[in-house]
């Protein structure tokens, strides 16, 4: 009798968790961007923060020097962070403004922003706005112009754009990626914002009000800063918008070992957040409903944290198939409308961001994704309190040490 009540649970989680992936994707197919008029004054710091970037940097820094804005409203600023390397020499070379920041016992990009937004003032002081991006990527030539236009809507202080994939065709995984940002840095974002809640920032391609920042500094400092950011500003009443057409593309893992400290460091983050923030947000849920509010955007907020990784969620629904056909064979067409429901959230993400062939064609290799996840996931299991941050190795470092090429 309790291992049925334990299996109901589980599969009213399932559900639950399913259903509201679908109101979000209903969500997103009515997103419209907030959106003014490009101000022909405001002004940008293109803040990068960097560790041991030197093979990269470079490229990063000449992409947002060739972006379609007013080369006298932006400046590119590097913060090299503990770095071993030449990234700071690279970078000025480039033509970045250059900050330096040494202090090994406080490492992580949460620690090095706050340091900058604090203690180096100057770099941002005289700008309107001060935009992050990571120092492994591309820039869209109108990603300035369009973080421009959001700030210009009424209420606008932080923007997210779409973070993508820069090297999508390099093999299955680079592939599968790409296809999990369509739908996490698209489709759920702006299903978010469509429902009244915040978009969430992302880590790369975000922007702020410089008062949003100058006021707070980075006070997150978790290995999902960028997360534990967007609830603190939810707190605060501000609202992370969204703009889909200002655009960032990084370069993902190509090999598992590469990829292993990433996914530890963002999916078991955000169990982390949810013990830490959960209560929180269902308190405030309950108090703004109670008084007529905005409850929606702190529901959404918990929701965000409650709802799986795409890989295991599809665990969960197979589970649920499997389990049901045992004990609850009446259950089985609800696990398989489930599954159906995952499926149909990530066609949508893809079909939005209008998806290259090539992804499409990979997604035939999820199978082979999902089985790779669970000896991680049982890993993290064993050691759940993971809060390092570990930086994850780029392509061009594997090649120069491997003798070959990973596309």
């Amino acid at each position: 009798m309790i291992l049925k009540f334990l299996w109901l649970a589980f599969c009213a989680y399932g559900a639950v968790v399913t259903a509201y992936l679908m109101v979000l994707t209903a969500g997103a197919v009515f997103f419209r961007k907030r959106e003014g008029e490009a101000s022909p004054t405001l002004s940008f710091a293109v803040v990068v923060p960097a560790h041991n970037e030197a093979l990269q940097i470079r490229a990063t820094v000449e992409g947002i020097r060739a972006v379609r804005y007013f080369p006298d409203l932006y400046r590119v600023v590097v913060l090299a962070d503990n770095c071993d390397d030449d990234t700071a020499r690279v970078a000025a070379s480039a033509g970045a403004e250059v900050f330096v920041r040494r202090d090994p016992d406080r490492r992580g990009k949460g620690q090095a922003l706050d340091w900058l937004l604090r203690e180096r003032k100057e770099a941002y002081a005289d700008c309107d706005a001060v935009a992050v991006v990571d120092a492994d990527t591309r820039v869209h030539p109108e990603f300035l112009r369009e973080i421009s236009r959001s700030f210009a809507a009424e209420g606008v202080e932080v923007v997210q754009g779409y973070y993508g994939v820069s090297n999508p065709g390099d093999n299955w995984r680079t592939a599968l990626l790409a296809a999990a940002l369509d739908v996490f840095h698209h489709l759920r974002p702006a299903g978010r914002n469509r429902l009244g809640g915040t978009a969430g920032l992302k880590g790369n391609g975000m922007a702020f009000r410089r008062e949003v920042l100058e006021s707070r500094g980075w006070p997150a400092h978790s290995v999902v800063e960028d997360i534990e950011f967007s609830l603190r500003l939810l707190g605060d009443g501000i609202l992370v918008h969204y703009n889909p057409d200002a655009m960032v593309f990084a370069e993902m893992a190509v090999r598992g070992t590469q990829a292993e400290p990433q996914r530890k460091r963002w999916e078991g983050g955000r169990f982390q957040l949810l013990r830490r923030f959960g209560p929180s947000l269902l308190s405030r849920f309950f108090k703004e409903a109670g008084k007529g509010g905005s409850p929606a955007r702190f529901f959404d907020a918990f929701m965000d944290l409650l709802i799986p990784p795409l890989s295991l969620l599809v665990l969960v629904q197979c589970a649920m198939i499997a389990g049901s056909l045992w004990m609850a064979p009446s259950l089985v067409p609800a696990a398989l409308l489930c599954l159906a429901g995952s499926v149909v959230y990530v066609f949508s993400g893809l079909a939005m961001r209008k998806a290259p062939l090539e992804v499409w064609f990979y997604l035939l290799t999820a199978p082979i994704f999902v089985l790779w996840k669970i000896p991680l996931y049982l890993r993290m299991m064993a050691s759940p309190s993971n809060k390092t941050w570990e930086r994850t190795r780029r392509r061009s470092e594997l090649e120069k040490t491997d003798g070959k090429r990973y596309r």
